[in-house]
């Protein structure tokens, strides 16, 4: 389980982050849902070492990882897909796919999880030569996903996977969630897109001006009127 217990963050004069809880149960899908500038992507940050925290902390499985090195984290099994996809765009795609798998050696296993994500995204496989640069930014987030998969993840966090992204391809996106989840992996999940995230979510959080104003499970946060008004424009 993660668990981040009165987690602060300074920006300078900044608050982002005040104090917050939050708990990713292992098997689950957790998302954190809120405006731009409410501290999800620092939560996310925080968690694998980009962001310094000035109070609380981060927990894994009771070991503390907050003041760990970002590799040491990764090699923990906790992996980011970055907001923006990040993709190494003068690598092919295959090379991208091979950076992911860069501290691990078990090749049949590195093989294994190849064909998972060809199996998963059958396009990157049709790509497989092509520079990353000139994919369509659907195809860029599949490859950032397919990445991360290839690091064996036990924990998956995933920043604004849908941001600018077609509606089918963002439905095939959290559909690919689901899977990934479904064959063991824990995902913490931030996201705009309320509606979808919370829809596939086990829990929720809302987060608001660096402080967690409401949580619960995701049906219930997706049927609560003041979500509903502040996330999925709808009046109350």
């Amino acid at each position: 389980m993660l668990k981040i217990e009165k987690l602060s963050v300074h920006y300078g004069g900044i608050h982002a982050l005040q104090g917050i809880d939050l708990e990713v149960p292992d098997g689950t899908i957790v998302t954190l849902i809120g405006a731009n500038g409410a501290g999800k992507s620092t939560t996310l940050r925080s968690i694998v070492g980009l962001a310094k925290a000035s109070g609380g902390g981060v927990t894994w499985n009771g070991e503390r990882l907050t003041g760990m090195m970002t590799k040491d984290i990764v090699s923990r099994g906790l992996v980011l897909v970055p907001e923006g996809r990040r993709v190494f765009p003068n690598l092919t795609v295959d090379e991208n796919l091979s950076l992911g798998a860069y501290s691990r050696s078990d090749r049949a296993g590195i093989a294994e999880d190849r064909k998972r994500v060809f199996g998963l995204f059958p396009r990157l496989e049709e790509r497989q030569r092509q520079k990353a640069g000139t994919l369509s930014g659907g195809e860029q987030q599949m490859l950032a996903v397919g990445r991360a998969i290839m690091t064996k993840p036990r924990l998956l966090m995933m920043d604004e996977p849908s941001l600018g992204l077609a509606p089918l391809v963002v439905k095939m996106i959290f559909s690919i969630v689901r899977e990934i989840n479904k064959a063991g992996t824990t995902v913490l999940l931030v996201e705009q897109n309320a509606k979808a995230a919370l829809e596939i979510a086990d829990y929720g959080y809302v987060l608001e001006t660096g402080r967690i104003t409401l949580q619960g499970p995701g049906r219930e946060l997706l049927a609560d009127d003041g979500v509903r008004k502040a996330y999925l424009g709808e009046a109350q």
